[in-house]
């Protein structure tokens, strides 16, 4: 079994695609703690197929986990693990056609979410704050309360994403680790930011 991440960067690619790649290559030089989740909901398959090959070589270079999201064929065919959006297949879907060894994280935003979570290796849950990189999301943000919440309620580690940086991350208290967008990819020294927040995470076993 790979080991998990205590902070996973999540692909913005409206940047761009310099920026996205040195931001992210910056980030994984922070240590080993640290995956990539290749997110881009309106690309073509190809495209989404293109990028996640870019992601994977960046990955190996650094020894680092990459995550697809949803795609379960992208993410055999570049040998990656697999992340799963609320309201899709659920981990007991997809582990038997994912090789041993891979992993695969799961959105959660509510307490059914959290069971149907069940099987995965760990969940990523939000949003904790309102998340900077969605200005139009209008969900009401968990709180260190409505996250420690679903934490507990969790058969996995959990990672809080949604409106993360160093110091929201300060007033979060104990965490598995993080997940973040804008804080890391919009960073004037990406690979600080990621020291700073594995710093903040105590590791997996905290879920």
């Amino acid at each position: 079994m790979s080991a998990l991440p205590r902070l996973v960067v999540i692909t913005d690619w409206r940047l761009p695609r310099e920026q996205l790649l040195h931001a992210l290559d910056a980030a994984l030089g922070a240590g080993p703690g640290v995956a990539v989740q290749h997110r881009h909901p309106q690309a073509p398959v190809r495209l989404f197929l293109e990028e996640a090959r870019v992601l994977a070589a960046l990955c190996a270079r650094h020894g680092s986990p990459l995550f697809v999201n949803g795609r379960l064929d992208v993410a055999l065919r570049v040998e990656a693990h697999l992340h799963l959006p609320a309201g899709g297949l659920r981990p007991p879907d997809v582990r038997p056609l994912l090789p041993a060894g891979r992993l695969v994280s799961a959105a959660v935003h509510d307490v059914r979410e959290a069971g149907e979570a069940a099987g995965a290796d760990l969940a990523l849950v939000s949003p904790v704050y309102s998340p900077g990189s969605k200005p139009e999301d209008t969900r009401t943000p968990l709180g260190p309360g409505g996250y420690r919440a679903l934490r507990a309620a969790l058969p996995c580690p959990a990672l809080a994403l949604g409106g993360i940086d160093v110091e929201s991350a300060q007033a979060l208290g104990p965490a598995a680790g993080y997940a973040v967008i804008s804080a890391v990819l919009g960073a004037a020294e990406p690979g600080e930011v990621a020291r700073r927040l594995l710093a903040l995470a105590p590791g997996p076993e905290v879920g």
